[in-house]
């Protein structure tokens, strides 16, 4: 306020020396109420200011996040998924054949590597793998290893004639109200589990798998039970 009085006296005096001319009429209260509510003074009208700053960090940093969590989910395999069944015992199943011949008791495949695939005939995925299951299947059946397809919320006679056209013949089984499926943590199919001989689920696959996949991890299982 002083320095602006000072101003204002300045410029007055330079008026009166400069001619006859008069100033106007002085009006003290309204320029000074004017200059006590100035927004740079008294900071009232400075709140939407301020919220604009604030939501500008937040999108800020949202869009930093975000960047930072899809950066992190692009430089990983979406096919290498965590489980937590990984390096636990595989849950135990008891499930009939799609063809009524027999049961599949996982018990009783102890001692062998097991490759359990859950797939459906509707699954276009499925239909991709199938070739490098059946080449796997035809590779490693006389090694210890035995491959179980287990049909995921399909129908009986779609599953068995998938089979028939695309060939195969390791067992194929049906999962009743898909419990097998809930206790392995299936969520999307095709989905794979290794199992090694000791029972132990060592690796899982989302996705199709590759003929490449499955004889790696197939092998890497074998040389374990032989050391």
């Amino acid at each position: 306020m002083a320095s602006w009085q000072h101003a204002r006296h300045g410029a007055h005096q330079a008026s009166s020396s400069s001619g006859p001319i008069e100033p106007g009429p002085k009006q003290p209260t309204r320029v000074d109420d004017e200059a006590v509510h100035h927004p740079d003074i008294t900071g009232r009208r400075s709140r939407p200011r301020r919220r604009r700053w604030i939501w500008f960090t937040a999108l800020v940093a949202t869009t930093v996040g975000l960047t930072l969590l899809f950066g992190f989910g692009l430089g990983r395999d979406p096919s290498v998924i965590e489980s937590p069944l990984i390096d636990r015992p595989a849950p135990d199943f008891r499930l009939r054949t799609l063809d009524g011949a027999g049961v599949v008791r996982s018990s009783a495949l102890r001692g062998r590597v097991v490759i359990l695939n859950f797939w459906a005939s509707w699954c276009a995925a499925c239909r991709d793998e199938h070739p490098a299951l059946l080449a796997s299947w035809n590779r490693y059946r006389d090694r210890g290893v035995v491959l179980v397809g287990i049909d995921f919320n399909d129908s009986k006679g779609a599953a068995l004639a998938f089979q028939r056209e695309l060939g195969g013949d390791w067992p194929i089984v049906e999962d009743p109200g898909g419990r097998t499926a809930l206790a392995y943590g299936v969520y999307g199919i095709p989905e794979t589990f290794f199992i090694d001989r000791a029972g132990i689920i060592r690796a899982k696959n989302v996705g199709a798998s590759s003929y490449e996949l499955l004889t790696t991890t197939i092998e890497r299982l074998l040389e374990e039970a032989a050391s």
